[in-house]
């Protein structure tokens, strides 16, 4: 079950850790293990940017399996979430909110942070559990237009060959994505939603989203 608290605006909590694998390391160097791949330069920027960390000092490890509390970490990031206008009347804990968290992981800041901000994530969920390509898409996805004023569009939804494999929960999620150009389906048309999302899969979709939402400002409120 989790846990309402009242929070009052303008005070400020201690600084979250930015963190994306487990444990916090500098950004200042370039990963080791990414010189092959295609999206070498997009891991960069989002390393320079405190977006995306190492699993360890000089390593992205970019071909592992996300996990839910990288994966959440992740967005939180690049939504740029935080707890700054939040005060609460009683310390919050992650098991608060998702009763298998652990109060003294490393994510734990991240689960306060993203349930805080209204991110939709079960209450029995596992940070441990490896996301799917299709759960990963539909929470950076949900996340993104909840917290950015992005324009409506007009959805002509793509023929996705393995469609009957989705979630129905995460079918317009993954149709507005593949519209926005965050993801894109394989050579036979197949998004394969069940399958685990790398890291370096998580993080290209992370700079597509962000490429989108810089492309696409909010509109400027009218002065009366």
């Amino acid at each position: 079950m989790k846990t309402t608290f009242k929070m009052i605006t303008l005070s400020t909590v201690a600084a979250l850790s930015l963190t994306f694998a487990g444990q916090s390391f500098a950004a200042s160097s370039t990963f080791s293990d990414i010189s092959n791949i295609a999206i070498k330069d997009k891991i960069e920027f989002l390393q320079s940017e405190g977006i995306v960390q190492g699993v360890s000092s000089g390593l992205f490890a970019p071909n592992d399996t996300i996990t839910a509390a990288q994966g959440i970490q992740l967005i939180v990031n690049a939504a740029d979430l935080n707890l700054a206008l939040v005060r609460f009347q009683v310390e919050p804990k992650a098991t608060d909110y998702y009763e298998h968290a652990n109060n003294e992981a490393w994510y734990a800041n991240a689960l306060i942070t993203a349930s805080v901000n209204g991110v939709q994530l079960p209450a029995d969920l596992d940070p441990d559990q490896k996301w799917t390509r299709e759960e990963f898409t539909h929470q950076l996805i949900s996340t993104i237009e909840a917290h950015f004023d992005l324009p409506k569009i007009k959805l002509a939804p793509v023929q996705i060959a393995d469609s009957a494999e989705l979630t129905i929960d995460y079918e317009g999620s993954v149709q507005r994505a593949i519209a926005y150009k965050v993801a894109k389906l394989d050579d036979q048309g197949n998004f394969d939603p069940k399958g685990e999302i790398s890291r370096a899969e998580a993080a290209e979709q992370i700079f597509n989203v962000l490429e989108y939402v810089k492309a696409h400002p909010a509109p400027t409120p009218q002065a009366e």
